[in-house]
């Protein structure tokens, strides 16, 4: 039967599927497309046998490993929906996120089994399985003890395939809702974009539990038949080593300078790669011109959202413009408006930035009227990031609203830091902001105002590495007497940003 994304699958087979290696781990072993087909079937299969229903949410929270991937087109195939877990969050964030979604199946890393299946069992989920980094587990036994030939169960375009939390200005993570067009459509579109082939053989050295890895990445080699070299994290050396095997390299900033410290990086080491992608936070100008002058290759960069996937993109063939992320994808539409008035804003105009096409979530799980809020008349998503569209069409993002923070390509929100903060004895009230880190982008950085007796700064980081993802945890605890306000009351955090600023220069904290 027609399962929509899956068929995309499906439809770029090569003829014979056990002679084309889908992934290659970082150990050397190989995966066929013929074993895709029969590993993603199997754990179809064992969903539906633990009772899993078309809708029903599976939760994943384990470690990056083939295994992980056949998982999430078994949970496609089974016509579930997919929802992956940081493996930064804590028992006490997982708790939310299972408590939220409330899926059918949780299954989590064999290591975490006695922190979480009281977590799991709180939230009611009827099936608790693990897995590991390795490719074991119980999920892998009953997928193994199932038949690979498994009948798709139908889905169409607008039925769900994925929810991702994204993290909420109230601390209050939100669900977003990913139907298998949204999904199918950015592949479809990034795949010519980016001139993708059966013949690419990408690094994929990025987690899977986030959109860029998941979707952007897997997404576009399975709609061409390519091969991934599938590393189980970012190690400059390694990747090194690989670029002779690659022709292409999707990766955050962070991979491109930690690659400029290496001095074996040079144009011979990369001259079969054809791409370099660079996406999840801001690309300094600076990287950008050193990448070129050092490989021969400008990086291409492109923005998108956990709701929206891929927006825009520098061009493959044109001009790909540093401090720039290119002009809108073919069948994506962005504007820029006035925040206030909702005005449509003239050439190089800074203003909201909004978006609309196949690739927009439906929505905010559960959460109608945050949904309502975010989408105008229209159709438009506002995106709460801040920009301008110069005379060629390319977008340029000047700042964010919000006040989100990127630091090593993952999403932080000040507000969910600043509640745990907050609530710790002795604290008066606390601001998070992000400040300049050469090799995070941003540093979160807590400014904490305080009474006697309130914890100093270790206690406080010990208390919040307990309790939050480690990348959300504030890098410093900084104590004030008081926090800069404007006229009306509100913290001024671009004050304390501008304060800051050197803060993680070299021979700094």
């Amino acid at each position: 039967m027609s399962n929509h994304l899956f068929d995309l699958v499906r439809a770029n087979l090569a003829a014979d599927p056990t002679t084309k290696i889908f992934v290659e781990t970082g150990e050397g072993a190989r995966f066929t497309y013929a074993d895709l087909m029969a590993r993603s079937g199997a754990y179809a299969a064992a969903l539906v046998g633990l009772g899993v229903r078309p809708g029903d949410r599976v939760a994943v929270q384990a470690e990056k490993s083939p295994e992980f991937l056949f998982l999430y087109l078994g949970t496609v195939r089974a016509g579930a929906v997919f929802l992956p877990l940081n493996t930064a969050y804590t028992a006490h964030e997982v708790a939310y996120f299972l408590g939220d979604s409330e899926p059918a199946v949780f299954v989590c890393d064999p290591g975490k089994r006695e922190a979480l299946e009281p977590v799991a069992q709180g939230a009611g989920v009827a099936a608790f399985h693990t897995l590991d980094a390795s490719g074991r587990g119980s999920l892998v036994e009953a997928a193994d003890a199932a038949a690979g030939d498994f009948s798709d169960v139908a889905r169409g375009p607008d039925d769900l395939a994925a929810i991702l939390y994204t993290s909420g200005t109230t601390g209050r993570s939100k669900g977003a809702m990913l139907t298998h067009e949204n999904l199918a459509s950015n592949a479809r579109t990034l795949a010519v974009s980016w001139r993708f082939t059966a013949d690419d053989v990408l690094i994929h050295a990025l987690p899977v539990f986030h959109t860029h890895g998941l979707f952007v990445a897997t997404n576009t080699v399975l709609a061409t038949g390519g091969t991934m070299l599938f590393l189980a994290k970012f190690d400059a050396r390694q990747v090194l080593g690989l670029m002779p095997r690659a022709t292409a390299m999707m990766g955050v900033p962070t991979f491109y300078t930690r690659l400029l410290r290496e001095p074996g990086l040079d144009a011979a080491i990369a001259k079969t790669i054809r791409l370099f992608v660079s996406g999840s936070a801001p690309l300094l100008a600076e990287t950008h011109r050193d990448w070129q002058a050092r490989t021969g290759h400008a990086i291409l960069e492109r923005y998108g959202m956990t709701e929206t996937n891929m927006n825009t993109s520098n061009p493959y063939a044109g001009a790909r413009v540093a401090g720039t992320v290119g002009p809108a994808l073919p069948g994506v539409a962005v504007r820029v408006v006035d925040p206030e008035t909702g005005a449509h804003l003239g050439t190089d105009a800074v203003g909201m930035i909004e978006v609309k096409g196949p690739n927009v979530f439906r929505g905010y799980w559960r959460m109608p009227e945050k949904t309502a809020a975010e989408f105008k008349a229209d159709g438009f998503f506002i995106t709460g990031d801040l920009g301008k569209i110069d005379a060629d069409g390319y977008v340029h993002i000047v700042g964010r609203g919000k006040d989100l923070i990127i630091t090593g390509g993952y999403n932080v929100y000040p507000k969910e830091v600043e509640n745990e903060i907050d609530a710790l004895p002795g604290v008066v009230e606390s601001a998070v902001i992000g400040v300049p880190h050469a090799d995070f982008g941003e540093g979160v950085t807590a400014v904490v105002v305080a009474r006697e007796g309130a914890p100093d700064e270790a206690a406080i980081l010990r208390t919040l590495e307990a309790r939050l993802a480690r990348y959300k945890c504030p890098k410093r605890v900084l104590f004030v007497e008081d926090l800069p306000r404007n006229a009306m009351g509100k913290v001024q955090k671009n004050v304390l940003r501008e304060t800051h600023a050197g803060l993680y220069q070299v021979g700094k904290a």
